[in-house]
């Protein structure tokens, strides 16, 4: 993979950065043997074949809407590979994937290479031809954000499957970092929040990321860096999973019937030390101390929050935090200004560490308060749930909408999250109790 750009400079060429975005994801799957691409291990993660054969068969739609020359792969494979798209047919049942053998690993790969072929000469013919126009150009570069949110989606359930015995492509040294702590004041007033094509050019964002509007905020502190592994490990210490004090009702109900007593892929040997494992291998607690906590739910984060005498902040807030320059007056689409996402500034997917870096190691990629790794690195939990901006309309029919409640939303990007796949005002969502996603936490507290 690419560590030191990303794939923003093939924009212009459209076949170009479809390629690029499918060998991205084959990067993610070289690694894997036969046996690991049909495994399920549990409801919510999904078999890395079905990945494979869903993003393909989201070309798949396109191209029999709007290629005439298109010869469809098979029939068999729609329902298998239909996610929550009713419009598409009945969906398979999502925690069912795992329980058939076909198509099979080989049939989907061919598929994928069926796919590939087929994009490729529509959008060189539709090029050549001056067919390419504004709306096929959305619906491509849509089918393209969402390969993105399976790559991501892929990190998740390979670690869920395999965990340490994952061999990525590359996996780099960690940056040095440093401990960075405190919390930094921001000023209340007006602050108008959202994606901005008049900012930021007509670049792609999703629907629920506009309208722009107009919030009030109240002057409030929010954490300089993610709260970290040396942080989390005191609540814990201090009986943080066993006070029902510090917990939501559903939270407290959460813990007591699963049995939570730390992050998930955190375990205590027999002499009460913590490990945690991930794609780096099995490592002790005590040696990631300065490094951000990840694998955390909704509930424990405000949990912590509350066991610290601090909150989380709204999504307004962290917006504000990551993206206003009171110098210039304007906004930035990310928290270090404009300028597309480098290895320098960020840990995204193509950055190649594949694991949260040390905290202050991305000094370069600094808010204009002073926030450390507001993009990459772990999602960050905030207290705002998941509903429509003031004047919302759908642009992309069953595709965020539907989602619309019952969620909490997350900020930032993780080290999971392609490099074109993110900005200040992307806004990911997940239910209260999920935590096998890259996620973690900053707080903040009203000044």
């Amino acid at each position: 993979m690419n560590t030191t750009t990303s794939i923003f400079e093939s924009k212009k060429d459209i076949v170009r950065y479809f390629e690029q975005l499918r060998t991205q994801t084959l990067n993610i799957l070289r690694p894997l043997e036969p046996e690991d691409y049909v495994v399920q291990t549990a409801f919510f993660m999904s078999p890395p074949r079905w990945h494979m054969g869903h993003v393909s068969w989201f070309y798949d739609q396109l191209l029999r809407r709007h290629d005439r020359e298109y010869r469809q792969f098979s029939k068999d494979f729609d329902h298998y590979l239909n996610y929550y798209y009713y419009s598409f047919g009945r969906p398979f049942e999502k925690g069912s994937r795992g329980t058939v053998s076909r198509p099979t690993v080989a049939e989907t790969r061919e598929y994928f290479e069926h796919i590939n072929r087929s994009v490729i000469r529509f959008l060189r013919q539709a090029q050549e031809q001056n067919k390419l126009n504004d709306e096929l150009r959305r619906l491509f570069f849509l089918a393209f954000q969402h390969e993105f949110q399976h790559q991501e989606l892929l990190v998740y359930d390979i670690q869920h499957l395999l965990q340490d015995k994952y061999r990525p492509p590359e996996m780099k040294q960690l940056p040095a970092g440093k401990p960075v702590g405190g919390m930094v004041k921001i000023p209340g007033g007006i602050f108008e929040m959202g994606y901005n094509p008049q900012l930021w050019g007509n670049n792609f964002c999703y629907d629920v990321e506009m309208p722009v509007h107009k919030v009030w905020l109240d002057d409030f502190f929010i954490d300089r860096v993610p709260v970290s592994n040396g942080d989390y490990l005191q609540f814990i210490e201090d009986d943080g999973y066993e006070n029902f004090r510090h917990w939501l009702s559903d939270g407290w109900e959460w813990v007591q019937n699963e049995k939570i007593v730390a992050p998930l892929y955190w375990e205590q040997d027999g002499n009460g030390e913590w490990y945690r494992s991930d794609f780096r291998g099995r490592l002790a607690v005590k040696d990631t101390l300065n490094e951000p906590v990840v694998h955390v739910s909704f509930y424990e984060a405000w949990a912590y929050a509350r066991w610290a005498g601090k909150r989380l902040p709204t999504e307004a807030e962290w917006e504000k935090a990551a993206a206003w320059d009171e110098d210039s007056g304007k906004r930035r689409l990310f928290p270090w200004g404009n300028d597309a996402p480098d290895a320098r500034k960020t840990n995204l997917l193509e950055s190649g560490y594949w694991a949260v870096c040390p905290i202050g190691a991305f000094s370069a990629g600094v808010s204009y308060y002073g926030c450390q790794q507001m993009v990459g690195d772990t999602w960050e939990w905030t207290s705002s749930e998941f509903m429509p901006y003031p004047k919302f309309k759908a642009g992309f029919v069953e595709y965020n909408e539907k989602w619309f409640g019952n969620q909490k939303v997350l900020r930032g990007g993780s080290f999971g999250t392609p490099m074109d796949g993110t900005r200040n005002t992307y806004r990911n969502f997940f239910r209260p109790p999920e935590r096998w996603l890259l996620s973690g936490f900053r707080c903040a507290k009203d000044a």
